[in-house]
Protein backbone atom coordinates (compact mmCIF):
# COMPACT_ATOMS: atom_id res chain seq x y z
CA UNK A 1 0.00 0.00 0.00
CA UNK A 2 1.53 3.09 -0.83
CA UNK A 3 0.98 6.55 1.25
CA UNK A 4 -0.08 9.61 -0.71
CA UNK A 5 2.39 12.26 0.77
CA UNK A 6 0.81 15.55 1.52
CA UNK A 7 -0.06 18.31 -1.06
CA UNK A 8 3.25 20.66 -1.00
CA UNK A 9 2.87 24.29 0.37
CA UNK A 10 5.14 26.36 -0.39
CA UNK A 11 6.84 29.12 0.82
CA UNK A 12 5.96 31.26 -1.48
CA UNK A 13 3.77 30.60 -4.73
CA UNK A 14 4.68 33.09 -7.23
CA UNK A 15 3.28 31.06 -10.17
CA UNK A 16 -0.25 31.64 -8.72
CA UNK A 17 0.09 35.47 -8.67
CA UNK A 18 1.70 35.40 -11.91
CA UNK A 19 -1.47 33.03 -13.43
CA UNK A 20 -4.27 35.96 -12.56
CA UNK A 21 -2.19 38.61 -14.64
CA UNK A 22 -0.92 36.90 -17.25
CA UNK A 23 -3.83 38.64 -19.79
CA UNK A 24 -1.85 41.81 -18.70
CA UNK A 25 1.80 41.12 -18.60
CA UNK A 26 1.46 39.56 -22.23
CA UNK A 27 -0.19 42.20 -23.05
CA UNK A 28 2.64 44.45 -22.39
CA UNK A 29 5.59 42.20 -22.83
CA UNK A 30 3.86 42.78 -26.38
CA UNK A 31 3.94 46.30 -26.12
CA UNK A 32 7.22 46.55 -25.04
CA UNK A 33 8.94 44.13 -28.11
CA UNK A 34 6.37 45.87 -30.68
CA UNK A 35 7.91 48.91 -30.23
CA UNK A 36 11.48 47.47 -29.56
CA UNK A 37 12.66 50.33 -27.00
CA UNK A 38 14.13 47.54 -24.45
CA UNK A 39 16.86 49.98 -22.42
CA UNK A 40 15.66 52.87 -20.91
CA UNK A 41 12.17 54.48 -23.12
CA UNK A 42 8.54 55.55 -22.12
CA UNK A 43 8.20 51.98 -19.98
CA UNK A 44 11.41 53.13 -18.09
CA UNK A 45 10.24 56.48 -17.70
CA UNK A 46 6.47 55.93 -16.57
CA UNK A 47 7.32 53.52 -14.16
CA UNK A 48 9.90 55.48 -12.52
CA UNK A 49 7.42 58.28 -12.19
CA UNK A 50 4.36 56.05 -10.62
CA UNK A 51 6.99 54.70 -8.45
CA UNK A 52 7.88 58.01 -6.99
CA UNK A 53 4.69 59.24 -6.95
CA UNK A 54 3.63 55.98 -4.69
CA UNK A 55 6.52 56.45 -2.10
CA UNK A 56 5.75 59.74 -1.83
CA UNK A 57 9.49 60.91 -3.33
CA UNK A 58 9.99 63.66 -6.08
CA UNK A 59 12.55 61.02 -8.21
CA UNK A 60 12.94 57.25 -8.60
CA UNK A 61 15.61 55.90 -10.73
CA UNK A 62 15.49 52.37 -12.18
CA UNK A 63 18.35 50.12 -11.83
CA UNK A 64 19.39 46.80 -12.22
CA UNK A 65 19.29 45.49 -8.90
CA UNK A 66 18.33 46.16 -5.33
CA UNK A 67 22.67 45.89 -4.51
CA UNK A 68 23.28 48.35 -7.03
CA UNK A 69 20.36 50.72 -5.79
CA UNK A 70 21.93 50.75 -2.45
CA UNK A 71 25.65 50.95 -3.89
CA UNK A 72 24.87 53.71 -6.14
CA UNK A 73 22.87 55.68 -3.08
CA UNK A 74 26.02 55.47 -1.07
CA UNK A 75 28.58 56.25 -4.23
CA UNK A 76 26.79 59.35 -4.98
CA UNK A 77 26.50 60.66 -0.84
CA UNK A 78 30.22 60.76 -1.26
CA UNK A 79 30.77 57.44 0.58
CA UNK A 80 34.17 55.96 -0.01
CA UNK A 81 37.49 54.45 1.53
CA UNK A 82 38.48 55.88 5.18
CA UNK A 83 34.76 56.54 5.75
CA UNK A 84 32.58 54.43 8.28
CA UNK A 85 29.11 53.06 7.63
CA UNK A 86 26.69 51.71 10.13
CA UNK A 87 24.33 48.88 9.71
CA UNK A 88 22.47 45.82 10.93
CA UNK A 89 24.39 42.42 11.09
CA UNK A 90 20.90 40.62 10.71
CA UNK A 91 19.98 40.80 7.11
CA UNK A 92 21.37 39.45 3.51
CA UNK A 93 24.90 40.24 2.91
CA UNK A 94 23.41 42.65 0.31
CA UNK A 95 23.24 45.90 1.93
CA UNK A 96 26.65 44.85 3.56
CA UNK A 97 28.34 44.04 0.12
CA UNK A 98 27.24 47.66 -1.36
CA UNK A 99 28.91 49.32 2.11
CA UNK A 100 31.91 47.68 1.05
CA UNK A 101 31.75 48.01 -2.70
CA UNK A 102 31.92 51.66 -2.03
CA UNK A 103 35.45 51.11 -0.31
CA UNK A 104 34.30 52.38 3.34
CA UNK A 105 34.13 50.12 6.03
CA UNK A 106 30.87 48.29 7.57
CA UNK A 107 30.27 48.91 11.27
CA UNK A 108 27.60 46.57 12.86
CA UNK A 109 24.39 47.81 15.13
CA UNK A 110 22.85 45.34 16.97
CA UNK A 111 19.08 45.05 16.15
CA UNK A 112 16.10 45.84 18.27
CA UNK A 113 14.85 42.01 19.31
CA UNK A 114 11.12 43.26 18.68
CA UNK A 115 11.03 44.38 15.23
CA UNK A 116 14.57 42.87 13.84
CA UNK A 117 15.49 46.46 12.79
CA UNK A 118 18.28 48.69 14.11
CA UNK A 119 17.91 49.25 17.36
CA UNK A 120 18.57 53.22 18.16
CA UNK A 121 19.46 52.26 21.50
CA UNK A 122 22.30 50.74 20.22
CA UNK A 123 23.51 53.21 17.08
CA UNK A 124 24.80 56.25 19.85
CA UNK A 125 27.51 53.49 21.03
CA UNK A 126 28.85 52.57 16.83
CA UNK A 127 29.25 56.21 15.69
CA UNK A 128 32.53 57.28 15.61
CA UNK A 129 34.28 60.75 14.08
CA UNK A 130 34.49 58.41 10.70
CA UNK A 131 30.87 57.21 10.34
CA UNK A 132 29.32 58.93 7.63
CA UNK A 133 26.16 57.09 6.87
CA UNK A 134 23.58 54.93 8.41
CA UNK A 135 22.15 51.49 6.21
CA UNK A 136 18.39 50.93 7.73
CA UNK A 137 16.92 47.89 7.06
CA UNK A 138 13.10 47.45 7.26
CA UNK A 139 13.58 43.46 7.37
CA UNK A 140 10.69 41.06 6.85
CA UNK A 141 8.23 44.02 6.05
CA UNK A 142 8.27 45.44 9.16
CA UNK A 143 9.48 49.27 9.51
CA UNK A 144 12.34 50.52 11.37
CA UNK A 145 12.16 53.18 13.97
CA UNK A 146 12.73 55.62 11.99
CA UNK A 147 12.25 59.00 14.23
CA UNK A 148 14.49 57.70 16.78
CA UNK A 149 16.92 56.78 13.90
CA UNK A 150 16.83 60.26 12.34
CA UNK A 151 16.95 62.08 15.21
CA UNK A 152 20.70 60.34 15.64
CA UNK A 153 21.56 60.96 12.32
CA UNK A 154 20.48 64.92 12.65
CA UNK A 155 22.07 65.40 15.63
CA UNK A 156 25.20 63.43 14.15
CA UNK A 157 25.58 65.12 10.67
CA UNK A 158 25.16 61.39 8.65
CA UNK A 159 23.07 60.60 6.10
CA UNK A 160 20.44 57.96 6.49
CA UNK A 161 19.54 55.66 4.11
CA UNK A 162 16.91 52.86 3.85
CA UNK A 163 17.03 49.61 2.46
CA UNK A 164 13.88 49.10 1.80
CA UNK A 165 14.31 45.62 -0.51
CA UNK A 166 11.67 44.03 1.58
CA UNK A 167 9.07 47.01 2.83
CA UNK A 168 7.36 47.83 -0.52
CA UNK A 169 4.06 49.86 0.70
CA UNK A 170 5.00 49.48 4.43
CA UNK A 171 3.93 52.55 6.00
CA UNK A 172 5.64 54.66 9.41
CA UNK A 173 3.09 57.21 11.05
CA UNK A 174 0.91 57.22 7.72
CA UNK A 175 4.35 57.98 5.33
CA UNK A 176 5.16 55.13 2.67
CA UNK A 177 9.02 53.19 3.75
CA UNK A 178 10.96 55.15 0.39
CA UNK A 179 10.51 58.55 2.09
CA UNK A 180 11.61 58.61 5.81
CA UNK A 181 15.39 59.35 5.09
CA UNK A 182 17.80 60.66 2.87
CA UNK A 183 17.26 58.10 0.21
CA UNK A 184 16.00 54.58 -0.36
CA UNK A 185 17.26 51.25 -2.33
CA UNK A 186 14.32 48.51 -3.62
CA UNK A 187 14.49 45.43 -4.82
CA UNK A 188 12.28 44.19 -7.44
CA UNK A 189 13.73 40.55 -7.25
CA UNK A 190 11.02 38.57 -8.31
CA UNK A 191 10.06 37.15 -4.95
CA UNK A 192 9.65 40.82 -3.35
CA UNK A 193 5.92 42.21 -2.61
CA UNK A 194 6.21 44.23 -5.84
CA UNK A 195 8.89 41.88 -7.70
CA UNK A 196 9.72 41.88 -11.07
CA UNK A 197 9.72 39.00 -13.55
CA UNK A 198 14.27 38.92 -13.04
CA UNK A 199 16.93 41.22 -11.69
CA UNK A 200 15.82 45.02 -10.99
CA UNK A 201 15.90 47.89 -8.51
CA UNK A 202 15.32 51.28 -8.04
CA UNK A 203 16.11 54.60 -5.92
CA UNK A 204 14.05 57.05 -4.18
CA UNK A 205 14.91 60.18 -3.13
CA UNK A 206 14.40 63.84 -2.79
CA UNK A 207 17.21 64.87 -3.58
CA UNK A 208 17.37 66.30 -7.30
CA UNK A 209 21.78 66.00 -7.22
CA UNK A 210 21.32 62.36 -6.01
CA UNK A 211 18.76 61.35 -8.46
CA UNK A 212 21.16 62.85 -11.18
CA UNK A 213 24.29 60.81 -9.81
CA UNK A 214 22.13 57.91 -9.91
CA UNK A 215 20.98 58.56 -13.09
CA UNK A 216 24.35 59.35 -14.82
CA UNK A 217 26.32 56.80 -13.03
CA UNK A 218 24.14 54.00 -13.93
CA UNK A 219 24.23 54.39 -17.49
CA UNK A 220 28.51 54.90 -18.21
CA UNK A 221 28.52 58.59 -16.80
CA UNK A 222 26.31 60.04 -19.12
CA UNK A 223 23.51 62.51 -20.19
CA UNK A 224 23.37 62.30 -23.51
CA UNK A 225 24.47 59.13 -25.71
CA UNK A 226 28.38 59.93 -26.45
CA UNK A 227 28.72 61.93 -23.73
CA UNK A 228 30.46 60.72 -20.21
CA UNK A 229 31.22 62.98 -17.38
CA UNK A 230 32.68 60.24 -15.23
CA UNK A 231 33.41 56.34 -15.53
CA UNK A 232 30.41 55.02 -14.41
CA UNK A 233 29.06 51.57 -14.78
CA UNK A 234 26.17 49.73 -16.31
CA UNK A 235 23.16 49.18 -13.83
CA UNK A 236 20.19 50.10 -16.26
CA UNK A 237 16.44 49.40 -15.72
CA UNK A 238 14.92 47.60 -19.11
CA UNK A 239 11.58 48.40 -20.68
CA UNK A 240 10.31 44.17 -20.12
CA UNK A 241 10.68 44.57 -16.48
CA UNK A 242 9.73 47.91 -16.20
CA UNK A 243 6.26 47.40 -17.60
CA UNK A 244 5.96 44.17 -15.37
CA UNK A 245 6.35 46.43 -12.47
CA UNK A 246 3.95 48.85 -13.71
CA UNK A 247 1.22 46.07 -13.99
CA UNK A 248 2.06 44.38 -10.15
CA UNK A 249 2.88 48.14 -8.79
CA UNK A 250 -1.35 48.97 -9.55
CA UNK A 251 -1.80 45.53 -7.59
CA UNK A 252 0.58 46.01 -4.58
CA UNK A 253 -1.53 47.99 -1.91
CA UNK A 254 -4.40 44.83 -2.44
CA UNK A 255 -1.70 42.25 -2.20
CA UNK A 256 -0.15 43.76 1.21
CA UNK A 257 -3.63 44.48 2.58
CA UNK A 258 -4.00 40.67 1.76
CA UNK A 259 -0.67 39.75 3.53
CA UNK A 260 -1.73 41.78 6.54
CA UNK A 261 -5.20 39.36 6.71
CA UNK A 262 -3.03 36.58 6.09
CA UNK A 263 -1.12 37.64 9.47
CA UNK A 264 -4.26 37.61 11.32
CA UNK A 265 -5.19 34.40 10.17
CA UNK A 266 -1.73 33.01 11.83
CA UNK A 267 -2.38 34.97 14.82
CA UNK A 268 -5.84 33.93 15.84
CA UNK A 269 -4.49 30.27 15.13
CA UNK A 270 -0.95 30.60 16.89
CA UNK A 271 -1.82 33.59 19.79
CA UNK A 272 -2.26 30.80 22.11
CA UNK A 273 0.65 29.15 21.46
CA UNK A 274 3.29 29.60 24.37
CA UNK A 275 5.80 28.36 22.38
CA UNK A 276 5.91 30.80 19.19
CA UNK A 277 6.67 34.41 19.78
CA UNK A 278 4.48 36.20 16.45
CA UNK A 279 6.21 39.08 14.81
CA UNK A 280 4.76 42.41 16.59
CA UNK A 281 2.85 44.77 15.79
CA UNK A 282 3.77 48.71 16.72
CA UNK A 283 1.30 51.60 16.60
CA UNK A 284 1.55 54.09 13.90
CA UNK A 285 3.75 51.24 11.66
CA UNK A 286 2.12 49.31 9.11
CA UNK A 287 4.30 46.19 8.22
CA UNK A 288 3.39 44.52 4.73
CA UNK A 289 4.95 41.03 5.55
CA UNK A 290 7.24 40.20 3.06
CA UNK A 291 7.94 37.43 5.44
CA UNK A 292 5.83 36.12 8.59
CA UNK A 293 8.76 34.99 10.84
CA UNK A 294 7.97 33.53 14.02
CA UNK A 295 10.46 32.22 16.65
CA UNK A 296 10.41 28.75 17.99
CA UNK A 297 12.57 26.55 19.94
CA UNK A 298 14.34 23.59 18.39
CA UNK A 299 14.21 25.52 15.63
CA UNK A 300 15.61 23.01 12.68
CA UNK A 301 14.04 20.49 14.20
CA UNK A 302 10.38 22.00 13.90
CA UNK A 303 11.47 23.17 10.00
CA UNK A 304 12.29 19.25 9.24
CA UNK A 305 8.97 18.19 10.85
CA UNK A 306 6.69 20.84 8.72
CA UNK A 307 9.05 19.70 5.50
CA UNK A 308 7.95 16.04 5.91
CA UNK A 309 4.50 17.17 5.88
CA UNK A 310 4.91 18.99 3.00
CA UNK A 311 5.11 22.14 4.39
CA UNK A 312 8.15 24.75 3.22
CA UNK A 313 9.37 27.01 5.60
CA UNK A 314 12.34 28.90 5.57
CA UNK A 315 14.98 30.69 7.97
CA UNK A 316 16.45 34.66 7.18
CA UNK A 317 18.97 34.38 7.88
CA UNK A 318 20.84 31.68 9.71
CA UNK A 319 24.48 33.46 10.24
CA UNK A 320 24.50 36.94 11.15
CA UNK A 321 26.89 39.06 8.65
CA UNK A 322 29.52 39.49 11.48
CA UNK A 323 29.78 35.62 11.90
CA UNK A 324 29.86 35.20 8.11
CA UNK A 325 33.78 34.21 6.31
CA UNK A 326 33.31 37.22 3.89
CA UNK A 327 32.89 39.73 7.09
CA UNK A 328 35.23 37.76 9.82
CA UNK A 329 38.28 40.14 9.58
CA UNK A 330 35.74 42.91 11.02
CA UNK A 331 36.87 40.92 14.70
CA UNK A 332 33.83 40.64 15.34
CA UNK A 333 32.62 37.12 17.39
CA UNK A 334 30.03 35.27 19.10
CA UNK A 335 28.09 37.50 21.58
CA UNK A 336 28.98 40.58 20.06
CA UNK A 337 25.26 41.75 18.94
CA UNK A 338 22.84 39.41 20.93
CA UNK A 339 19.78 40.08 19.45
CA UNK A 340 21.08 39.07 15.88
CA UNK A 341 22.90 35.86 17.19
CA UNK A 342 19.26 34.81 19.25
CA UNK A 343 17.17 36.14 16.54
CA UNK A 344 19.56 33.70 13.73
CA UNK A 345 19.00 30.60 16.11
CA UNK A 346 15.11 30.94 16.14
CA UNK A 347 13.60 32.50 13.41
CA UNK A 348 11.47 30.30 11.08
CA UNK A 349 9.52 32.04 7.94
CA UNK A 350 6.40 30.36 7.54
CA UNK A 351 4.28 30.76 4.02
CA UNK A 352 3.60 33.74 2.91
CA UNK A 353 1.92 35.25 -0.14
CA UNK A 354 -1.12 37.20 -1.06
CA UNK A 355 -3.18 33.51 -2.74
CA UNK A 356 -2.69 31.77 0.65
CA UNK A 357 -6.09 30.06 1.59
CA UNK A 358 -7.69 30.02 5.39
CA UNK A 359 -7.24 26.20 5.15
CA UNK A 360 -3.52 26.56 4.14
CA UNK A 361 -3.47 29.10 6.93
CA UNK A 362 -5.04 26.38 9.56
CA UNK A 363 -2.94 23.45 7.74
CA UNK A 364 0.47 25.42 8.53
CA UNK A 365 -0.42 26.49 12.07
CA UNK A 366 -2.07 22.85 13.19
CA UNK A 367 1.10 21.00 11.87
CA UNK A 368 3.48 23.41 13.78
CA UNK A 369 1.70 22.88 16.90
CA UNK A 370 1.14 19.51 16.57
CA UNK A 371 5.01 19.66 16.31
CA UNK A 372 5.81 21.24 18.94
CA UNK A 373 3.75 19.69 21.63
CA UNK A 374 5.95 16.93 20.49
CA UNK A 375 9.42 18.37 20.66
CA UNK A 376 8.24 19.52 24.19
CA UNK A 377 7.15 16.32 25.31
CA UNK A 378 10.45 14.64 24.28
CA UNK A 379 12.02 17.24 26.21
CA UNK A 380 10.18 16.52 29.18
Amino acid sequence: MTIAKPALLPLNDLAAGHCRLEAELTAAWRRVLDTSNFIGGPEVQSFQEEFASYCGTRFAVGVGNGTEALWLILKGLGIGPGDEVITSPFTFIATAEAITLCGAQVVFCDIDPTTYTLDPRALADCITERTRAVVVVHLHGQVADMEALAAICRQRRLWLVEDAAQAHGATYRGRRVGSLADAAAFSFYPGKNLGALGDAGAVVTDREDLALFVRQCADHGRLSKYEHHFPGTNSRLDALQAAVLRIKLRYLDDNNARRRTIADWYRQWLGDCPDVRLPCEIPGRSPVYHQFVVEVPRRDEIRQVLAQQGIQAGVHYPIPLHLQPAYRHLGYGPGAFPAAERAAQHVLSLPMFPELTHEQVARVCQTLRAALGHARRRAA
